[in-house]
């Protein structure tokens, strides 16, 4: 029995009207360019919980389904899966085990894949890229890419690429995209973008997700109807240990519930355990996670706090979100702030050498910072609750909301 990740991007989910016919729409511009000398790139946009994964899935068991017809173009075409994220990498591969004439071997990571082509002087014809916002746009001995750019050293290896794309869910100065930088790079190919426009993930009424993309884009603390609550469970805590035991009950109703939380509480990849502490709430980051379960699924990640390298591209019934250190409110209490010396998470924002103005540099920083938040705050189905660390913005919150 598939678990709910799996079922999620199931390629025999039915899909919306809008999603057949961007798939449709897919295929029809991967024949087209197949043959083509010069590599062409489909690009799909959208928020999170758009439905982006879901259309990836589905296309990309067409297109294997298609390597295997004697009358379609797509015959004999060797296609690959990719994404950057080793969470999410792992559901791809449990589905792929249970789905006739796909190879799990057909799912990989970027430097993987491009490592191993290069190393074997080999091609391939269809790539298909979940979360493209996590390629590397430099390079990154850790990770053993030594190439300049995982988008265009994929373009060099192939002849059709299709690409999901959401400038709001780049996380790192190592994977720094922009909806300009990525037109800039591929603009000597040819190229079509589709944009997926309605939310599936969040039960939630249209002014909450408004009220999140105000906090996360222009900072304001926007007023919410009272018709969220009707379908969607938002609440705001004075007590990070209350919000966790409600997340506990959460877990035992319906499963698939978590505490995950921002950047600027201890966390170093040293194999050690690292807390975030807030009053009597003590629980320790995720660990890094070996086994072939995706994090949120593991029953004893409940006494962890997920971070958004676990969470990224998964559905939670309800998350808990801790908003750290770095998360403030102005002094004239309008708007959210970011205080970039609180950032914890020094992976994220190692220097780039091709960004060396401090203004830029900070304004990224500020805006990976708010990306992260928006992506953790839609994490949850069927609900959001919330804890800030800051005295100033918890008190905001809790009187303009709700407190528990």
């Amino acid at each position: 029995m598939q678990n709910k990740a799996s079922q999620k991007l199931s390629p025999f989910k039915k899909p919306t009207q809008e999603q057949a016919s961007l798939i449709n729409d897919a295929q029809r511009f991967i024949s087209q360019h197949i043959h083509d000398k010069t590599p062409a790139v489909y690009v799909i946009t959208g928020d999170a919980g758009t439905g982006k994964s879901v259309v990836l899935s589905q296309l990309f068991y067409r297109l294997q389904q298609a390597s295997h017809d004697e009358k379609n173009v797509l015959w004999q075409t060797q296609n690959y899966f990719m994404v950057n994220h080793p969470e999410l990498l792992k559901v791809y591969r449990q589905i792929a085990g249970e789905l006739p004439g796909v190879l799990k071997k057909s799912f990989q990571r970027p430097t993987s894949l491009i490592n191993r082509m290069r190393k074997d002087h080999k091609t391939f014809d269809v790539g298909v890229i979940d979360e493209s916002h996590l390629l590397l746009s430099q390079p990154d001995h850790y990770n053993n890419f030594y190439g300049h750019n995982q988008l265009l050293s994929l373009l060099e290896l192939c002849h059709v690429l299709v690409i999901v794309f959401d400038s709001h869910q780049v996380l790192r100065l190592k994977t720094y995209w922009t909806a300009d930088r990525l037109k800039e790079l591929l603009s000597p190919y040819p190229q079509k973008w589709v944009h997926l426009n309605q939310q599936f993930r969040m039960h939630a009424d249209d002014s909450l997700i408004q009220w999140i993309d105000h906090f996360t884009g222009d900072r304001q603390l926007l007023p919410l109807q009272e018709s969220f609550r009707l379908h969607y469970d938002f609440r705001v805590f004075s007590d990070a240990e209350k919000m966790r035991q409600t997340i506990v009950t959460q877990n035992c109703k319906v499963g698939l519930s978590r505490i995950v939380s921002t950047t600027g509480y201890p966390s170093t990849l040293d194999g050690g355990k690292h807390y975030i502490t807030e009053g009597k709430f003590k629980l320790p980051w995720d660990q890094y996670n070996f086994t072939a379960t995706p994090w949120a699924e593991i029953p004893e990640t409940i006494n962890e706090v997920g971070s958004i390298y676990t969470c990224q591209g998964f559905d939670l019934n309800y998350v808990g979100l801790i908003l750290g250190p770095p998360v403030t409110l102005s002094a004239d209490g309008k708007k959210i702030e970011i205080d970039t010396s609180k950032i914890t998470d020094s992976e994220s924002f190692k220097q780039r050498d091709d960004m060396s103005d401090p203004h830029e540099i900070l304004a990224a920083k500020v805006q990976l910072n708010l990306n992260a938040i928006n992506v953790l705050m839609k994490r949850g189905v069927k609900g959001l609750y919330l804890f800030a660390h800051d005295p100033a913005l918890r008190q905001r919150l809790c009187q303009q909301y709700q407190t528990m």
